[in-house]
């Protein structure tokens, strides 16, 4: 049976105040709505007519109101308030909020409390105020300040069940706020009922900072619902997959070989670029962003760009796509060979520099070597970072164009001048020179006479009267010698010079005083397996032969090194400076002065040497020591 209607609920409005007044009890700012349906009494409750009513009512001050008629009241609103259960929500408004709680007016006899978190948005901020109006659901049980439990949050979640659990059914998307990281995943504000989103569901990829989604709006899909329990768990994946395999759909009817297409780059890596063209992602290589040299492909392209690209290769069993970005620009070497003339004069970037030399670009895909050789005339130059670095601006010439093996040689030292050129005006044939050993080798010396330019003195050349082997025999690194200048070749960059020649020729004096037919001293130096090398001067070299190294006897001498002998000089050739000696020819000249000596007896009175002496020293080899 139900206690009042509605016309005496409100007729009693005054007096309810006034009663509360009274009681111990917090006051109540606003009563709640009516809810006739849930407002009833038991049966055994007390029924007072209207009759009675009026009778205690305005006429008698609040003071002076019945003990049964205040019992009543006080039933009344208790019973009011155990009747507004969990899956009824209540209208409020906000008192006031501490650090820790919000109190509400929910219009019963004791004010409400929820927790402050339920009401602080994804950057921790108060989302209400004093005074703005809230929907609220009542717990089980109060504080121990006497405040009744309530949640925002689970009347939030009962206004917005309707509507998650129709996307649910239906398949749809809803919308929702990110409002925290939990452990798993993320917490996700839907119409004010809490879902989870794990972070395996957040995207297609794994997702490394999931603090950074806090506060973006996102769509998702329901795909576990328990209403008993409040649990409601969603996925944005599911939704990226059904998109994408939509676009996949789209974009496979378009995809061929040679076309064009739009797509956005999702990821770099070192060897080139992952573009998204619509559900399905496609390689661009490295080799195929740019004509020109590419260090990594972020020089060209950045993740979230949107380019167009050309379909170099589709496999459509694996789905693998490779992408071309420079081939939708003409290639630049197809007309190098006009553009960049042999002779021309360019001007480049350094981008590179190696032990052989340094590439330079001309322009975006158009690349040139400068050689280590084109650079200076200098042969002393160690390393080409020497002369140039990477970022450098330099100039030069056009050597050679080879557009099939896409090569352009390049040269700097041809806009110096060639200290070659000049050379023979400079440095005349016969001129005296003085420069420093920069450097010893096998077959001679390397004189440096001015900057950029050596001179080879050849190891025959460094002694009249030595048989050099190795010139650190004469001369040593750093040295300061004087040479003369033998002979220039410009083109082939090679100066020859002479230091025995600066010295008395001891062959020119040696001819000078000697004829074919003397016969002189001289000691065995070495001996070949044609005959054997006899000094007979100071730095003055004979050769005699097998065939004339015999004695009186007609038999084979054995020349050792260091034994000496008398030979008579059978040759000579100034020019190549050659003389010929033989021991046989000294044995020969002895038999003729011995019968000289016997048809005139006379004129052997006037010689050192008599006939026996001669015989003996031809017995004795012609060796008179």
């Amino acid at each position: 049976m139900t206690l009042f209607d509605d016309s005496t609920a409100h007729n009693l409005e005054p007096m309810t105040n006034a009663t509360e007044t009274l009681t111990s009890g917090p006051a109540v700012v606003e009563n709640p709505e009516p809810q006739p349906e849930s407002v009833s009494q038991p049966e055994s409750a007390p029924q007072p007519d209207s009759a009675e009513l009026q009778a205690s009512a305005p006429e008698t001050p609040v003071a002076a109101a019945s003990d049964d008629f205040a019992a009543a009241l006080e039933n009344f609103t208790t019973e009011t308030e155990e009747a507004v259960g969990e899956d009824h929500v209540i209208h409020g408004t906000v008192i006031k909020l501490t650090l820790t709680h919000v109190v509400v007016d929910i219009g019963a006899k004791s004010e409400g409390m929820l927790p402050l978190a339920e009401v602080l948005d994804h950057e921790g901020k108060a989302k209400l105020q004093a005074g703005d109006p809230i929907d609220v659901l009542r717990e089980k049980g109060q504080t121990e300040e006497g405040y009744i439990n309530l949640s925002h949050q689970k009347a939030q979640r009962l206004r917005a069940w309707d509507e998650i659990e129709r996307a649910y059914n239906e398949k749809k998307p809803i919308k929702g706020i990110v409002v925290d990281r939990i452990k798993g995943g993320l917490t996700v504000d839907i119409q004010g009922a809490r879902a989870f989103l794990p972070g395996s569901q957040v995207d297609l990829r794994p997702v490394r900072n999931l603090d950074g989604m806090k506060g973006q709006a996102l769509e998702v899909a329901v795909i576990k619902l328990n209403k008993k329990r409040g649990n409601i768990v969603v996925s944005r994946k599911q939704l990226l997959e059904e998109e994408q395999s939509e676009k996949r759909g789209k974009t496979l009817e378009h995809l061929e070989e040679n076309a064009v297409l739009t797509g956005v780059v999702k990821n770099l890596t070192e060897y080139g670029a992952f573009v998204d063209m619509g559900g399905i992602d496609g390689l661009l290589h490295i080799t195929d962003m740019s004509w020109g040299r590419l260090t990594h492909p972020r020089d060209l392209v950045n993740v979230g760009d949107q380019i167009q690209v050309k379909i170099l290769k589709y496999d459509k069993d694996k789905q693998r796509v490779s992408l071309g970005f420079k081939q939708l620009t003409p290639d630049p070497w197809l007309d190098a060979e006009h553009r960049y003339p042999v002779g021309a004069h360019v001007a480049g970037r350094v981008i590179s520099v190696t032990d052989y030399g340094a590439f330079v670009e001309l322009e975006q895909g158009i690349e040139g070597l400068v050689h280590v050789s084109e650079m200076t005339w200098s042969k002393r130059m160690k390393h080409p970072s020497k002369l140039v670095n990477v970022g450098d601006q330099v100039d030069c010439v056009v050597l050679s164009v080879n557009p099939t093996e896409r090569r352009i040689s390049l040269g700097m030292r041809q806009l110096a001048s060639n200290p070659w050129d000049t050379l023979h005006d400079k440095y005349p044939v016969g001129m005296s020179v003085e420069g420093r050993v920069r450097n010893l080798t096998e077959f001679g010396a390397f004189i440096e006479i001015e900057d950029g330019i050596d001179g080879l003195v050849h190891v025959s050349n460094l002694s009249w009267t030595k048989r050099v082997k190795h010139p650190s025999e004469v001369l040593k690194k750093g040295d300061r010698v004087k040479a003369v200048v033998l002979a220039i070749e410009p083109d082939k960059r090679r100066l020859s010079l002479g230091v025995k020649q600066l010295q008395p020729d001891v062959w020119d004096s040696f001819f000078e005083h000697h004829r074919v037919g003397d016969i002189i001293h001289g000691k065995v130096l070495r001996v070949a397996n044609f005959g054997a090398f006899v000094e007979i001067a100071e730095g003055v070299e004979g050769l005699c032969h097998n065939s004339e190294a015999v004695d009186g006897n007609g038999q084979p001498m054995h020349l050792e090194p260091g034994t000496e002998f008398d030979f008579k000089i059978i040759k000579m050739n100034q020019e190549e400076k050659k003389v010929g000696l033989s021991i046989k020819a000294v044995g020969e000249e002895a038999t003729r002065h011995e019968v000289e000596s016997y048809k005139h007896p006379a004129s052997s009175s006037s010689t050192s040497s008599t006939i026996g002496e001669l015989i003996s020293w031809k017995r004795a080899g012609g060796d008179s020591n």
